[in-house]
């Protein structure tokens, strides 16, 4: 967090107790400025970031208490001092009360008292400026958060209907795939039965053992089995006319798979 040099704006109709003060603070690291009313104090706040005010209770025109409630309402993370004497301590307290001052000093006061609370109360300052930088940054890490996590949140409803989607098409498929009028069916690269669809199914009426996980080769006769190897060891497409499977007679023609699925396998298509 960037350093900065306090501004201390010291208020008092008297221009002695003015150079008293400025006297007490020249060797501290502030900016010390001077007004001799509320009035003038409220222009100096205008143009000025002051972080602290000390200010007399007893002034002609705004008391001290009054011109600390303006500053409250007006620059309330300036923290405010009153200097009083004895005679005004139940305004003072209620004013403490009220939460318009954050501490009051009798006059005269103890120099060395008056700098190590000034340095106090400009302490508590760049705690509450830290907190607060603390409490943006908080609140804008959790925007960004909410923003992340609105956008994921978008992300999977948009990959869920994607996914639906595909569900959706892959089950349509499988039930179009089923209903294919012809013995259709799928193998791995090895020549194990990985699908079946119904009309390949109908082959184990006349006594076929068709099963997923067993070789096709079991199925076929030899010269068709030899067909399969060929396919497969070429990883090619092969065709051949009056294949025998059961009481049947076929057109057998085996695909490789192709695109993503190359060499992941084969398609064996039966026309009677």
């Amino acid at each position: 967090m960037e350093e900065i040099q306090h501004t201390v704006l010291c208020v008092d109709d008297e221009v002695n107790i003015l150079h008293s003060l400025k006297r007490l603070l020249r060797r501290e690291p502030y900016n010390v400025l001077t007004a001799t009313s509320g009035d003038e104090a409220l222009n100096i706040l205008e143009k000025n970031e002051v972080q602290l005010i000390v200010c007399d209770q007893r002034m002609p025109g705004m008391s001290g208490t009054e011109l600390m409630s303006r500053v409250r309402d007006l620059y309330p993370e300036t923290i405010r001092i009153v200097l009083s004497g004895y005679s005004e301590i139940k305004t003072i307290t209620e004013a403490i009360n009220k939460g318009h001052i954050y501490k009051f000093f009798f006059k005269p006061w103890d120099d060395e008292n008056l700098k190590l609370e000034i340095r106090a109360a400009l302490q508590h300052w760049e705690l509450i400026r830290a907190n607060k930088v603390l409490h943006e940054q908080v609140i804008g890490h959790n925007q960004e958060l909410s923003q992340i996590n609105e956008r994921l949140e978008q992300l999977v409803w948009e990959r869920t209907q994607e996914l639906e989607f595909r569900n959706q098409a892959l089950e349509v498929s499988h039930a179009i795939l089923a209903d294919i009028p012809l013995p259709i069916i799928g193998m791995d690269p090895d020549g194990c039965v990985v699908l079946i669809n119904r009309k390949a199914e109908d082959l184990r009426e006349d006594g076929i053992e068709l099963h997923v996980d067993n070789p096709m080769r079991g199925v076929l006769p030899s010269q068709a089995a030899m067909l399969l190897n060929q396919a497969i060891l070429e990883n090619s497409a092969q065709s051949m006319q009056g294949v025998k499977i059961g009481a049947k007679t076929y057109d057998m023609k085996i695909v490789p798979l192709s695109g993503q699925f190359s060499n992941r396998g084969f398609i064996i298509t039966l026309l009677d």
